[in-house]
């Protein structure tokens, strides 16, 4: 072989191995971080998981020295929210405005779940006739995530109450309406009602407006009502918004045997999407690693058979 010809061929084994070092480097690189976004998404979503607050959870009339210590952790806490038949079992806050609890927790600590809040400009013991929760939709079942199931027929026909402890009391909530609404639609997001004629205009439209309703629970303007509010996947700035009406005792939780294993109750609408939320973090971290690995192996494989020529 002439010097020439040796010369062209290391270059060449040079180039080559050069470029797999760089194809290598960037392989490695997206895998890093791949696996801190997994891990980073799998710290967000334990961190809005309602078993994190169960200590401070009011049990019973004269049973809420915990709920109270919440509240002087931080005394924006102003009642609690339990939505028979999903993880939806939160402390709710108002703050000043309804920006501060977007991305703050319940212990006032920064927190891209955010907290469920009620909107500032309601009262805070729900006694206005239409009061907003505003919460964020998030997977894994944390937050308002499982506001849009209800879109399902079947899902809200079974999930018809919930409770509201407020005030030392434990009020019961009747779900009677899912409605998908624009974020700027003032219409359904006026608060302050005080007008009769303004209040049933207001029932009217979201009866309007509802994808599922429940004739046999009547609502009139003699009884408040509360919107759960989150974002909607299925539209650029939609809403999807669970409505209940405010009753003076709850029903009972036919959950409440199933609470332990809650998601074992919940139907599968996404067999893909529900196995990827529920897989551990070294499942999900071994899924997203297993294709990067597959292209190393092939790289030092061709690498090693261009050396043996």
């Amino acid at each position: 072989m002439s010097i020439a010809a040796k010369v062209g061929r290391n270059t060449i084994l040079l180039a080559n191995g050069l470029v797999n070092l760089i194809v290598l480097i960037t392989i490695l690189l997206l895998l890093t971080f791949s696996c801190y976004a997994i891990w980073d998404s799998s710290q967000i979503y334990s961190a809005a998981s309602a078993s994190n607050y169960d200590a401070f959870k009011p049990v019973a009339e004269n049973e809420t020295a915990s709920f109270e210590e919440l509240k002087l952790i931080n005394p924006d806490v102003i009642a609690w929210l339990n939505v028979y038949g999903t993880n939806i079992d939160y402390p709710i806050v108002q703050g000043q405005n309804n920006i501060t609890y977007v991305n703050t927790d319940v212990m006032g600590n920064p927190s891209l779940s955010g907290t469920i809040f009620l909107d500032y400009r309601c009262s805070s013991d729900f006694t206005d006739f239409n009061n907003i929760l505003y919460g964020h939709h998030m997977e894994n079942q944390v937050m308002f995530g499982e506001i849009t199931d209800f879109l399902d027929k079947d899902y809200f026909n079974a999930r018809k109450y919930g409770s509201l402890f407020v005030d030392s009391i434990e009020r019961g909530l009747e779900f009677f309406a899912f409605v998908h609404a624009d974020a700027y639609d003032f219409d359904v997001f006026r608060i302050n009602i005080t007008d009769q004629e303004d209040q049933q205009e207001y029932l009217d439209l979201l009866m309007e407006m509802a994808i599922h309703v429940r004739l046999d629970m009547p609502v009139t303007i003699d009884d408040q009502i509360v919107l759960l509010s989150t974002c909607s996947p299925n539209s650029t700035n939609g809403r999807d918004i669970l409505i209940a009406k405010i009753t003076d005792a709850p029903n009972p939780n036919p959950f409440f045997e199933e609470e332990v294993d809650i998601q074992n109750a919940l139907p599968v609408i996404d067999g893909l999407s529900t196995f990827w939320e529920q897989s551990p973090l070294w499942m999900k971290v071994a899924i997203v690693a297993l294709p990067f690995l597959l292209i190393l192996l092939i790289i030092v494989l061709t690498h090693r058979k261009a050396q043996r020529r």
